[in-house]
């Protein structure tokens, strides 16, 4: 017996007003049929299909091969995008769950919860439900007096007293395979919309005297659409908070969760403390004992143990256990900073290695250069790496002093225990122990100040 799913996202999404497709908008960094593909993997499923349509070679883009793909060429209705599986899952033994693409928030437990209690019935179908403390909109679970799901109402349908019931249809279901897509075989479009409706699948297996059943799940939350912006600011914030949970519980200290803005598998070691106002995306590695200040932003970047970032920003950039950058400095892409290395307030380095025990104190830029161990780099010190055309690299021994408001025009080498004096720009090579001066000699014109008209 498999376990299967099928994930319908082949809908437009309009309310959405964008060009993007409603499945591909993000929630804490990934989209939201990506976030339900990653739940579904939890479960040991065996097979996921993807029902796609508009934007389906973005929707594919996005999966790879994570899933397979089913496509519906035109919208008419859930009942019929669960058709389109036919080919793939017809023949299958064993229980399909069916969800919405654009659910971003439910869990990988309580789709096991939902299998678990299907099969234990040994249920045809099985709807997923919960309490809504406002339950408009959503179709209401309609019981007998014993507790036996009967049927679902849609709002529009409803009576005073049914309007009045607060448990209500998540849209997931849970079916036994053969017998879902027999009863595909029965629906119909005649509805005033000409579409067909997975919903008639319940009722027809009622008919049938199958066994239907219904799950409650305890998270209201878990089970919300996002339709439009709103929707997904919303979801962003309780995906966060769930983040920010986890990471907490983990043994991270967040002195402002609420204002602390972690995507989806950012990882964070113990006892690293990150302050209000931060964000950390995508691809990103955080260590132990790391201390992170208001404001900083940290994307797809790895940080070592012991740490300190204040108010600065990485981008695919490495720093190395006990070093430290900030405030208002910004490493870019290949930028790795070294063990014991500080990097103080204003500075830019890109593509560049910085050996330990360096210190790059302010207002400089580092481009396309190696640096090793131990130097000093002044205030206000360039690395020239770019000709207009090309980039160029320079490298620096170690121990080197790199004097104040230096020019290193690339390519250029500066050998170990060399001296740059201040205000120099440098085009040629310096060997070891030498020290290079190149600018011009100080001239002092007597009295030229009386000249001045202040």
């Amino acid at each position: 017996m498999k376990r299967n799913a099928i994930i319908l996202a082949a809908g437009k999404g309009t309310r959405m007003r964008s060009k993007l497709y409603k499945v591909l908008h993000q929630v804490c960094g990934k989209t939201m049929v990506e976030h339900v593909v990653t739940q579904l993997e939890k479960t040991d499923i065996d097979n996921i299909i993807t029902i796609v349509g508009f934007g389906a070679e973005a929707v594919k883009k996005a999966l790879g091969n994570r899933t397979q793909f089913a496509l519906q060429s035109q919208q008419l209705g859930t009942g019929h995008a669960v058709m389109q599986a036919q080919n793939l899952l017809g023949d299958v033994d064993g229980e399909t769950i069916v969800v919405s693409g654009d659910t971003p928030l439910f869990t990988a437990d309580t789709f096991n919860k939902l299998f678990e209690y299907h099969e234990q019935h040994h249920a045809a179908a099985t709807i997923l439900t919960s309490v809504a403390p406002d339950p408009t909109g959503y179709g209401r679970i309609i019981r007998n007096e014993v507790g036996i799901v009967e049927r679902i109402v849609e709002q529009k349908d409803a009576t005073p007293e049914e309007q009045a019931i607060h448990e209500i249809n998540t849209g997931v279901y849970c079916f036994n395979n053969k017998k879902l897509f027999a009863a595909l075989k029965k629906i119909n479009n005649n509805n005033a919309q000409g579409e067909y409706y997975l919903t008639d699948v319940i009722e027809i297996m009622k008919h049938d005297h199958e066994v239907v059943t219904a799950y409650k799940m305890d998270n209201f939350d878990e089970s919300m659409g996002v339709n439009d912006r709103v929707a997904l600011a919303r979801a962003n914030k309780l995906m966060r908070q769930r983040i920010n949970n986890q990471l907490m519980k983990s043994g991270v200290t967040m002195l402002d969760p609420e204002t602390t803005y972690i995507d989806d598998g950012v990882e964070i070691g113990q006892d690293t403390v990150i302050e209000g106002g931060v964000v950390i995306k995508g691809h990103t590695k955080i260590g132990a004992d790391c201390y992170i200040t208001a404001h900083s932003r940290i994307v797809d970047s790895t940080i070592h143990d012991h740490v300190t970032i204040t108010s600065s920003t990485l981008q695919e950039a490495e720093m190395h256990e006990g070093s430290d950058i900030g405030p208002n400095s910004h490493l870019r892409p290949q930028a790795e900073i070294g063990p014991k290395v500080h990097i103080g307030n204003f500075c830019e380095v890109k593509k560049a290695y910085i050996g330990e025990g360096t210190k790059v104190g302010h207002l400089t830029y580092i481009g396309n250069a190696t640096l090793g161990k131990n130097i000093n780099v002044g205030c206000g010190v360039v690395f020239v790496n770019y000709d207009g055309t090309n980039k160029h690299h320079t490298n620096v021994g170690d121990h080197a002093f790199i004097g104040s408001n230096s020019n290193l025009v690339a390519p250029v080498n500066i050998a170990d225990n060399s001296f740059i004096a201040a205000g120099s720009t440098i085009t040629d090579s310096v060997e070891e122990y030498d020290m290079a001066i190149a600018r011009a000699r100080q001239v002092n014109k007597e009295n030229y100040a009386k000249k001045l008209p202040w």
